[in-house]
């Protein structure tokens, strides 16, 4: 299926803000990118790099006084998701060099005092993507999604002893659980078609059998329809934009639909 995903952006600022965007994304499974705009209400340089998860990334100065940046992509994506509930655990020997840091505990995933927890979850369970989906259906389950009640701070632990919070705290919870499992599992932001309410959206990947799956546990199940912008640890590596000063945002405004 074709998508354009639309993203308007809006601050205001007494003075030049330092700046990383996380906006363009890249040909991979399931995607292929047909076109990427970017806008902006004043003449800014630019300078690009790809950060050590292959991120596309901006570094920008934002002006002071009103600015707006307005993204528009075009990609060809996956109708459907891959599910294969046979896909066996990976050995640790035979996980490839650059997916080992998604073993690790991170700012927002503190697998290292989860796995008590995780284990009494999948208990039963044949290791690997059925572990995996069983953690996926329970967040599903027992979280209560609800906007204002975690913030920037929140981390699996806390949405753990809440089960409450928004995608990004769903993700975190999923990865930190797998990570205990010894599962890698990295963190995904992008653009998911008629998701409800609309907005940046955030899941998560697994690495079983000897591949990466994707695992929503926003949603009742697999669901395509997704233009993945960047992978991370947790949503630190993955923010959309990383200020290094305090900032006013005035707008932000997302849109997906089905390209003509």
């Amino acid at each position: 299926m074709r998508l354009t995903a639309f993203l308007s952006l809006e601050t205001n600022t007494p003075v030049p803000v330092p700046c990383v965007l996380l906006l363009h994304p890249r040909n991979g499974p399931g995607q292929l990118i047909e076109s990427d705009e970017l806008r902006t209400s004043r003449d800014l340089p630019l300078s690009k790099y790809e950060d050590v998860y292959g991120n596309r990334c901006l570094r920008v100065i934002i002006p002071a006084g009103p600015f707006s940046l307005e993204s528009r992509i075009t990609a060809d994506c996956a109708e459907g998701i891959d599910v294969d509930p046979a896909a066996d655990f990976t050995l640790m020997e035979n996980i490839p060099d650059d997916v080992l840091l998604f073993l690790l505990p991170s700012r927002y995933c503190e697998a290292d005092r989860l796995g008590e927890r995780a284990r009494q979850l999948v208990e039963g369970c044949n290791p690997g993507y059925a572990q995996v989906e069983t953690i996926r259906q329970w967040i599903y389950d027992h979280f209560v999604y609800a906007y204002g009640t975690t913030d920037s701070s929140t981390s699996a632990m806390d949405v753990l002893s809440s089960l409450t919070g928004v995608c990004r705290d769903y993700a975190h919870t999923g990865i930190a659980l797998c990570r205990s499992l010894d599962i890698p599992a990295r963190m995904v932001v992008g653009y998911l078609h008629d998701l409800k309410p609309m907005d940046l959206h955030a899941w998560w990947e697994a690495f079983v059998g000897g591949r990466w799956y994707t695992f929503d546990a926003t949603q009742a199940g697999p669901r395509g329809g997704r233009i993945v912008v960047a992978y991370g640890r947790d949503a630190a590596d993955v923010a959309i934009a990383t200020y290094f000063q305090d900032i006013v945002l005035t707008r932000l405004m997302v849109r997906v639909e089905a390209a003509g």
